[in-house]
Parts: structure tokens; sequence; C-alpha cells
């Protein structure tokens, strides 16, 4: 197994989930830009919409909470059993794009994954919480054969600057782990560990590149019936 959980969490207690500074700070025109920012960050992209409409309207997360997370956003959302959305956030992905992991990339040490292995699947995912390896930290499991997991932002390294990145307008720069996935603290501990602690949840990727069926082919298409089986049901559900 990958060391890729091991390393100790950082708090970021005091990042704000829009991560837009205070107004009064701000000129007029400033404050405008930034507030254009936060609408564009914390709306859901088409492909969120679609993905969490199928998920709602066919159960599919059963009676388990649910969170979805858009890749080329960069961004989380966390919604409870019955579809209703809690929270939103900036979160941080692998380095690479990418919508599948290497064979054998969790049984790796991380020196030993090349950067172009560094990527954060796609696909639907049984998520529990479930110890750090070498850490008497929990983490939430998301791909654990796969070493994928969903743990507060981590800034020992000083020189990837994980929370600016977190607090950055734009997600162009939220790609800088090995594949998990990193969110802020605060949002962490409010809505993720309260939620998925009990009996875990469903966690949904959203591919970089795959079309949306690929992924998903359990959305109905226009005047195609769904059902068909989920890619991922038994990834991560360790």
């Amino acid at each position: 197994m990958s060391i890729r959980a091991t390393t100790v969490f950082i708090a970021l207690g005091s990042i704000a989930f829009a991560a837009v500074p205070s107004a009064a700070a701000r000129s007029p025109a400033k404050a405008a830009s930034a507030a254009s920012a936060e609408s564009q960050t914390d709306s859901p992209s088409e492909e969120v919409a679609e993905l969490t409409s199928w998920v709602v309207g066919s159960r599919d997360n059963g009676k388990l909470p649910f969170m979805v997370i858009d890749k080329v956003g960069a961004r989380l959302f966390v919604f409870d059993a019955a579809g209703q959305q809690l929270g939103t956030a900036p979160v941080l992905i692998g380095i690479t794009k990418g919508d599948e992991s290497a064979p054998g990339v969790g049984d790796r040490e991380l020196s030993n994954i090349p950067v172009e292995q560094r990527t954060t699947p796609a696909g639907r995912f049984l998520a529990k919480f479930g110890p750090a390896v070498g850490q008497h930290k929990r983490v939430l499991w998301v791909d654990y054969g796969d070493a994928i997991s969903l743990h507060p932002v981590i800034s020992a390294n000083k020189k990837e600057r994980r929370l600016q990145r977190l607090l950055s307008f734009t997600p162009d720069d939220n790609r800088i782990t090995f594949g998990c996935i990193n969110a802020p603290t605060s949002f962490y501990n409010k809505f993720v560990k309260p939620l998925f602690s009990e009996a875990g949840g469903v966690v949904y990727i959203l591919p970089d590149s795959r079309p949306l069926i690929d992924v998903f082919p359990g959305i109905q298409l226009a005047g195609q019936p769904s059902g068909a089986p989920l890619a991922g049901d038994v990834a991560g559900s360790r």
C-alpha cells in the first residue's frame, strides 16, 4: 500500500469555503470582480447538475449521503441521503489529468510514482472512513485499492503552496496531489466527517475528458432507458 495518506495533516480552519476576501478590504471594482468569481465558483457545472439530477431521481445513492467532485472545476459538492445540497468547497486533486489510476499505483511509495501517473480517477466509489497507514489519523477512503482518499489539505511542503491554491479564484492551479483529494479542513470537519463517519457514502468523481455517459452509463439519455451497470461499483468499497 502506498504511504500517500501518511503525511501529517495541517489544519486549515480559517479558510472560507468560497475563498473570497472581505468586501470591506477591497475597492468596488475588485469587490465586483471577486463576487463574480465567487458566483462562478459556487455554481455547479452542467455536468454536475446532470449527474446530481440522475442520482437523486434514480436513488443511485440508496440511503447514503453522497458527494460530487468536479475535477475540471476543482470543486466538491456534498449532499445528504435525500439529495439536499449541504455545502460546496474547492479541492486539490491529482497533478496530472486522467480518469484512471495506473495499475499497482496504490502499492508504490510516493517517490516511485511518476508525475504522469498522479491522477485522480473518475467513477462511482463507495467510500468509508479508515485509518491512514502509519498514522492515528482516519481518512475517507474513496478507492482503497489505489490509495485514493479524501482528507484535509496538507501543507508540509511549503513549495507546493497548497493553501494558496485552495484560495485562488480559478481551478487552474488546484492540481498538485499524488491523486488524493484535499479539502479545506473547516469544510471537512463540518460536513465530510459527520456525514460520512457512520456508514460511509457514495463519491462520484467526474471525468477530465471521457464523456460523462461512459463513466456513469446509468445516466439516462434522451430516448434510452437507464439502469446499466455503473463504472466503479467495486472500486473503493473496502
